[in-house]
């Protein structure tokens, strides 16, 4: 008897798709609002200090603190991964951020927006496809995906006050929360958070890593405030470090590197406007254009435009800007006009190109497209549809590198139209950048 068999083909090898096109600089810049950004180590195995803005004054290892205060509005990122290498020692993680108010009068911190997730149970990252519609926000993959989709709806968690108040030379914590390990295999699990947050005086912050305790009776306990203020003072930085970045201008290979410390630049507000009219042309019939979002250095897709936020502090082994923008608020407005004598189809999408420094006015993608994600996030689009009706659309995507963008929105613009487009998202951790926002009009039939 004759068995058929089938031998496995072995997957395509990915072929660059050449689109010519213009890639133009997007307009505005980063606000000056604080960014505590806490990303180094990512992954930690060990207490001690993540990173602190304290004074060095007092502390029995001053190098670990960069001496700066947050005072109104600032944000705070921390993203980091707790991973038990020793299957006897499965004690849970605690990351915590203390505040210090070092006035004699009592400070109020203000919680905005704020969010903190799991990868394990809160969002595991799932397999999803490229674009699903997400309205309600329940739609996402990894914590930074979560965690975005959250504060791009200002959002508040039900774990997080509305506020809390510090008293004069006194400690309290904003955060205090466990990355457990235990029930996992392997024991690894990652936590995301961001907060926007205002305080009506100055305070000195840092984020901490401190393993559970135990109370007389041995049951597990989260660390209490004198234990965090402890390891405040006598603590040294958390190791083993990420690998350090490469200096700026150096040659040889690139390494962002990890981000410890202030970062500049919260939000990215603009409108987008081509003519004196503040309109904003679309393309020609058949012609695309994009504008960078996210872009760094080695990726401006030859617009010479970098978009990172500078560090106003930092530690000597780390990121020398936010390369990545994590938690950036980018708010966009696009005032389309058609100024033809005909009606044109407009669509606006959002896209992961191939990194690219090249000053040519094309973009490249890959068909088909590898396996590794370089985009898993949010995106708000706002519009008066064709009839005219307001639309407020949210879009969960999933972007391979080197992926094209589907349509967030098709318009079909009769002559001398005008559309006013928002389009926003907060730029989420486990993202690769840089991305593009890319307006297209379809050829005439």
């Amino acid at each position: 008897m004759f068995f058929p068999f089938f031998v496995a083909q072995a997957p395509a090898e990915p072929v660059e798709i050449v689109r010519p096109q213009e890639v133009r600089s997007l307009p505005g810049q980063l606000d000056k609002v604080p960014v505590f950004n806490s990303n180094s180590p990512e992954k930690v195995l060990s207490e001690g200090i993540l990173l602190s803005t304290f004074p060095a004054e007092g502390k029995v290892n001053p190098e670990a603190h960069l001496d700066f205060q947050f005072d109104g509005r600032f944000d705070l990122f921390a993203h980091h991964i707790a991973h038990a290498l020793d299957p006897e020692d499965l004690r849970s993680l605690y990351v915590g951020a203390i505040a210090y108010n070092p006035s004699d009068e009592p400070v109020t911190i203000y919680y905005l927006a704020a969010a903190s997730y799991l990868s394990q149970p809160d969002a595991p990252f799932i397999t999803l496809d490229a674009q699903v519609p997400n309205q309600r926000g329940d739609v996402f993959s990894g914590p930074g995906s979560r965690v975005m989709s959250d504060l791009l709806r200002d959002r508040r968690q039900s774990i997080f006050p509305s506020q809390i108040t510090i008293a004069p030379k006194s400690y309290a914590m904003l955060i205090d929360l466990p990355i457990p390990v235990r029930e996992l295999e392997p024991h690894l699990n990652g936590r995301s958070t961001y907060m926007k947050l205002y305080s009506d005086a100055p305070v000195y912050l840092a984020s901490l890593a401190l393993f559970e305790k135990t109370d007389e009776n041995g049951v597990a306990r989260a660390p209490n405030l004198e234990e965090w203020q402890n390891l405040l003072k006598t603590g040294e930085l958390s190791s083993p470090r990420d690998r350090p970045p490469t200096v700026p201008g150096a040659p040889g290979g690139l390494i962002y590197g990890r981000v410890g410390g202030v970062s500049e630049g919260a939000t990215w507000k603009t409108q987008i406007y081509d003519t004196p009219q503040w309109d904003l042309t679309i393309p020609a019939a058949g012609e695309t254009f994009s504008y960078g979002i996210s872009t760094l250095v080695g990726g401006t897709h030859g617009t010479g435009q970098v978009q990172t936020a500078p560090m106003i502090r930092r530690y000597p082994d780390t990121a020398y800007a936010a390369h990545g923008n994590y938690g950036v608020l980018y708010d966009l407005t696009l005032p389309l006009h058609n100024p033809t004598d005909s009606t044109q189809t407009v669509t606006v999408s959002f896209e992961t190109p191939i990194k690219q420094d090249a000053t040519d006015e094309k973009l490249r993608f890959f068909d088909p497209l590898p396996t590794s994600t370089f985009f898993r996030g949010t995106v708000q689009i706002s519009y008066p549809d064709d009839a005219g009706l307001p639309r407020t659309k949210y879009f969960h995507l999933v972007q391979k590198r080197g992926q094209q963008g589907e349509p967030l929105a098709t318009f079909e613009m009769p002559a001398g139209d005008r559309r006013l487009v928002n389009v926003q998202l907060r730029y989420p951790p486990d993202a690769t950048p840089p991305q593009v926002l890319t307006v297209s009009t379809e050829e005439s039939r």
